[in-house]
């Protein structure tokens, strides 16, 4: 059996039950979709704010050439994170951000500073990796799910997005704090409760 007729055969039982959104953002976004509490349309739009966002600063030559500005959309909020060198350049990216028809908020976290280096940037993409791992088994909240919870380090300060229960959200934040590497914690959580 071919690939094309074994996933038409995998696939068919999601079309047929009205799960299109889900299988439209491919596999990794249906089962995201499964454990997040975003809708499925959420999902999709933030993937789609994150890539559009991206691509209209990258077209910004002097946003391209003197600042590092990285874009994550969480249930169409919008976090700029990164340095740029002057308070105007700052102000662009966000207003470049806000451009965006399905953006509801922007938090702009972009420090005022000389981009950080690569060396910098793996280093915090370590930390990345250590919070999430952190979060995996969190005793005290029974059945809580770390999928819900985006991590987004830069320069050492780790960022925190998802729609979580206060209580969630404070013991994703005690976790956090004792990651090595973590040098400060922003919450940017939407509170359910």
């Amino acid at each position: 059996m071919n690939r094309i007729a074994l996933a038409s055969l995998l696939l068919a039982p999601l079309l047929a039950a009205g799960c299109a959104p889900l299988v439209v953002g491919g596999a990794a976004t249906g089962v995201a979709v499964v454990h997040d509490r975003r809708t499925a349309e959420a999902v999709l739009d933030d993937q789609a704010i994150e890539l559009k966002v991206a691509s209209w600063l990258a077209g910004d030559g002097e946003i391209k050439a003197r600042a590092h500005v990285s874009v994550t959309s969480y249930n169409r909020i919008v976090l700029l994170t990164g340095e740029a060198p002057t308070p105007a350049l700052r102000a662009r990216a966000e207003a470049i951000a806000r451009r965006h028809p399905k953006v509801r908020a922007v938090r702009n976290e972009i420090a005022v500073a000389t981009p950080t280096t690569l060396g910098r940037r793996s280093r915090d993409a370590l930390v990345t990796g250590r919070v999430k791992a952190a979060l995996v088994g969190i005793e005290d909240l029974p059945g809580f799910d770390p999928t819900r919870v985006k991590v987004v380090t830069e320069n050492g300060t780790v960022y925190l997005m998802g729609l979580l229960y206060r209580r969630e959200a404070d013991a994703v934040v005690a976790r956090a704090r004792g990651v090595d590497g973590v040098a400060r914690i922003v919450r940017v959580f939407e509170y359910l409760d």
